[in-house]
């Protein structure tokens, strides 16, 4: 394993001295002085799923009390592919109700989270999550997270066989250590990691550098947003048979601000492999960036980072060396849209509703009772709740009995107004930000439906009404709803600014370029509107619209995050 030179950062000794994820988590949570844990502990516990964070609305309050922060916690479930029994929502649903916020949130990795859990509540959470047959082992950390894959495998035989390919390569990049066990579901020690044996053969003591990201996609559907993923799989189907996958690899959306030497990047595909070596492929992709990844500077971690300071034509060559055998040349593919289909479709004799949730945020508010309604249509349903990329959910496998019971729940918890939902509300995202994550400049989730209303508004003025812009919106350069790709997106600077992109591809297949730095909601209007008036009496036909801001020069075409920031760019990184 090849070692840097420099200084390690932080995290690689909290991760060495964890003693393989133990850390002080079991004693810091019998603590009762404070609702918080250590900041070491606080690192290792993402590895077990979960984030430590406050009530940011009531911080400075408690501050002047001298109270500490408002301490709760964030658990984040791992499910490859997004597939969850009725039984299972159920108990997320009773779990979010008895320890958690009262809400549901469906990530953009096809994942539950549970907001607002107290350290108190924890461990009797997670044992709980566990109990309902879930684990959130390996949601965060520097390790392999969610792998996610097409959410509906029972589409097509294709799409099953794309469903299992996740879940293997998933279940064989689990973590191995047996902490999560002692910790959280008060499993006995059952080996002395004193003595060198080998507890991580895949990960090693200090696990990955940073966190890693993988996915499947099914064309023409990249609503995984393949590009954006560490190493992505995409399948390659003849004559309704899988194939195998191309290959794509360094990916990723984080980034800081001012910091050019970070910026988004899309995967490279660099060949194919059959379906029975997907899971050799991942392992190795894995393993190169375990030996090779930056460890002294964790901005500079990410596979992306890995591949651009070394190239491609290096990556593949290691990559080949440890598989013992080469990729294939990559097959011919085509990939349409990045987004969901929305109502019913019906697929290996059975039928299955896509339902919009804004935000991914399963509430009850004055319009719809998502809590309520999914809760109830979960106390009948006999097939799968499928959650998707783009933060909605699928009821899956319904027989044509119950087709008509569900529809009754659906109109009377107004669950399908999001079906008929501009096409701009149906392609848009945002991560949670205010007021619970930690790294949140901006508001995200709860403002950006304000903003989409009058962004729709302008449209409908124009006469875009029913043309389809993906519009996604971040609290900060993290990127977690994937802003760096879509047609217009939305970073956030500060409270109430955002820096402006465009030109990203329709189909995920090209990054934005900013626009508009700094700027709140009236200049993000002014900017938008004379935009919107060009494309609709200028667009050619079949234009979208983040062609159209290319062709018209709005802004430059990216295909690599080395050019997202133009010259200021640090290439050597």
């Amino acid at each position: 394993m090849e070692q840097n030179k420099t200084k390690l950062s932080d995290n690689e000794r909290i991760k060495r001295k964890s003693n393989y994820l133990r850390g002080t988590i079991a004693e810091g949570l019998k603590d009762p002085i404070t609702g918080a844990i250590s900041p070491d502990d606080n690192q290792l516990l993402k590895f077990h799923g979960s984030y430590q964070q406050d009530d940011r609305d009531v911080r400075d309050e408690r501050r002047r009390k001298k109270l500490e922060p408002d301490y709760q916690f964030m658990i984040r479930v791992r499910m490859p592919g997004g597939l969850a029994t009725p039984k299972q929502w159920l108990e997320m649903d009773r779990l979010a109700t008895t320890y958690a916020n009262g809400t549901l949130k469906l990530t953009t990795r096809q994942t539950f989270q549970l907001h607002g859990v107290l350290k108190w509540n924890l461990k009797q959470t997670m044992k709980e999550i566990n109990e309902a047959l879930f684990t959130t082992l390996a949601a965060c950390g520097d390790v392999n997270r969610n792998v996610m894959c097409t959410p509906n495998p029972n589409l097509s035989d294709v799409h099953y066989e794309v469903y299992e390919a996740a879940k293997k390569i998933s279940d064989h990049l689990l973590p191995q250590t047996p902490a999560y066990h002692e910790i959280w579901l008060d499993g006995e020690k059952v080996i002395d990691t004193s003595v060198g044996q080998e507890i991580e053969p895949i990960y090693g003591p200090t696990y990955l550098p940073r966190k890693f990201k993988i996915g499947i996609a099914v064309p023409p559907s990249n609503d995984v947003d393949i590009y954006s993923q560490d190493l992505g799989f995409i399948a390659i189907e003849e004559d309704g048979e899988l194939k195998g996958f191309n290959v794509a690899v360094g990916g990723g959306m984080g980034m800081t601000h001012g910091d050019y030497r970070t910026y988004p990047q899309i995967a490279r595909v660099i060949g194919f492999c059959p379906t029975d070596k997907v899971v050799d492929v991942a392992e190795k992709v894995v393993l190169v960036q375990r030996d090779y990844g930056n460890r002294s500077n964790r901005k500079n971690a990410r596979l992306k980072y890995t591949i651009d300071s070394r190239g491609i034509d290096w990556f593949k060559t290691e990559l080949h060396n440890r598989l013992g055998w080469e990729l294939e040349e990559a097959r011919p593919f085509h990939f349409t849209h990045n987004g969901d289909q929305f109502g019913w479709v019906k697929g290996n004799k059975k039928w299955h509703l896509t339902l919009f949730i804004p935000s991914g945020r399963v509430k009850d508010d004055e319009e719809t009772q998502f809590l309520t309604g999914l809760r109830e249509i979960a106390k009948i349903h006999t097939g799968e709740f499928r959650l998707t990329p783009n933060q909605n959910v699928i009821i899956a496998n319904v027989t044509a009995r119950k087709k008509q019971e569900i529809e009754k729940l659906v109109e009377q918890y107004h669950l399908a107004g999001g079906t008929y939902a501009s096409p701009l509300w149906q392609n848009s995202m945002s991560c949670v930000g205010f007021p619970t994550c930690g790294l949140a400049m901006a508001e995200s989730e709860r403002y950006f439906p304000t903003l989409l209303k009058k962004i729709e508004a302008i449209t409908k003025e124009v006469g875009l009404k029913q043309n389809e812009i993906v519009i996604r919106m971040s609290g900060c350069p993290n990127g977690c709803s994937r802003p760096a790709l879509a047609e217009i997106g939305f970073i956030g600077k500060a409270p109430g600014k955002y820096n402006l992109y465009l030109g990203g591809g329709f189909a995920g297949n090209r990054l934005n370029k900013l626009y508009k730095e700094n700027i709140g909601e009236k200049e993000i209007l002014e900017a938008l509107y004379p935009i919107f008036q060009h494309y609709a009496k200028e667009r050619k036909e079949g234009e979208r619209f983040g062609d159209f801001v290319i062709r018209t020069g709005y802004v430059e075409e990216v295909h690599s995050g080395l050019d997202f920031h133009g010259s200021k760019t640090v290439k050597n990184i």
